[in-house]
């Protein structure tokens, strides 16, 4: 029997098609980094597709350093779920919500986050990573997952519903 305290950050609140293009590729980036040497390359070749080879590769370098500081500091590792997954997990919102604060220019906001994710010594280190990162994302001009296979489509804002 599982404890439910080792798989909390991976508990189910919310859909990919929920997020915006920058929370949803941050989500779905730290997937495919996390699940290996194939689909690193698959990133690579999105960020150099996106931004050209030489922003890509400075692009991919900080989002390396940022997930290597997310592992090495981390207060527990960070789960994910599947890369073809439509839910998202907490700790997969709470690092969406931290690079789209980093990008978006709400840096309390973002070491706030940070402090959830790494020591609070590192928290302003990842903070700027995660704001180039957030910026270089918002260069590739992506656009949230709406119509994700097998997610649900909302014609307006879902009904809260607790």
């Amino acid at each position: 029997m599982t404890n439910a305290h080792e798989n909390r950050g991976g508990a189910p609140v919310g859909f990919i098609t929920e997020l915006d293009g920058v929370e949803a590729a941050a989500v779905i980036y730290l997937r495919l980094w996390c699940n290996g040497p194939e689909d690193q390359a698959n990133v690579w070749q999105d960020f150099a597709s996106g931004l050209g080879a030489v922003d890509g590769r400075k692009a991919l370098k900080t989002f390396e350093e940022l997930c290597r500081t997310c592992s090495q500091y981390g207060r527990r590792p960070l789960m994910r779920h599947a890369v073809d997954c439509k839910c998202i997990g907490a700790d997969e919102a709470c690092f969406a919500n931290f690079i789209s604060n980093a990008a978006f220019g709400d840096r309390d906001d973002a070491m706030l986050i940070a402090t959830l994710i790494v020591r609070p010594d590192v928290a302003p280190m990842i903070t700027s990573l995660a704001a180039d990162f957030g910026l270089a994302l918002k260069r590739m001009n992506l656009c949230a997952p709406r119509n994700m296979p097998g997610a649900p489509i909302y014609q307006s804002q879902p009904t809260t519903i607790h």
